[in-house]
């Protein structure tokens, strides 16, 4: 089983990439977001200790919602409220979601079944993650396609998507840091096409 690592900037379509591999090849996808989300559940193992750390930062405002779930709005608001609290988070979050992958990895290769495993995660090359995949794949689109796609799905405007494209890496990064470029700028079949070349025997 290979393990490879999918990363890209916002708006370069790894979402539409990873659901054509899903449909055509023997593999596990697992985003890290949702991996986070796991374990910030009831019972998870960042429940806990998220819930201590955020309540020392009241809002006034309710933490938790129906069944104790941590309301992730809220959650938000906190952190975006004090940046010491982001990096407490990011400090609880990052280790713990990095365990959950690498335990999730050894159980699929202890099974024996897959060809492939991706895991897809917008910081997979910031948390080091490098040093733990087989190939590092860049999903690479051009920055005016990048900017429409946000607008049209998203309805992103331009200071918004601004300011979130300048807290990501830059494509120099990423192509230094990768091992595959896959160029998502023109149509899906282009794409599909350079995935099948990578993938097929």
């Amino acid at each position: 089983m290979k393990l490879i690592g999918i990363t890209g900037g916002v708006g370069s379509g790894k979402s539409e990439l990873l659901r054509y591999i899903k449909e055509h090849y023997n593999c596990r996808i697992l985003l890290s977001d949702d991996a986070a989300k796991e374990l910030e559940k009831p019972g998870g193992s960042l429940y806990e200790p998220l819930i201590t750390l955020l309540e020392g930062y009241p809002t006034g405002r309710p933490l938790l919602g129906t069944g104790g779930a941590i309301i992730p709005g809220e959650m938000a608001a906190r952190i975006f409220a004090d940046k010491g609290l982001l990096a407490k988070v990011n400090a609880l979050v990052h280790p713990a979601v990095r365990r959950y992958i690498e335990d999730e990895v050894e159980k699929e290769r202890e099974k024996g079944t897959l060809d492939y495993f991706f895991l897809e995660a917008a910081l997979l090359i910031e948390c080091g993650y490098k040093e733990v995949v087989d190939e590092m794949w860049y999903i690479y689109c051009r920055q005016d396609v990048r900017r429409h796609r946000l607008e049209a799905s998203r309805g992103y405007d331009r200071e918004k998507t601004d300011r979130i494209m300048q807290n990501q890496l830059s494509e120099e990064e990423f192509r230094r840091n990768c091992d595959v470029v896959i160029d998502n700028s023109g149509d899906l079949v282009d794409a599909y096409r350079q995935i099948d070349e990578r993938l097929k025997p």
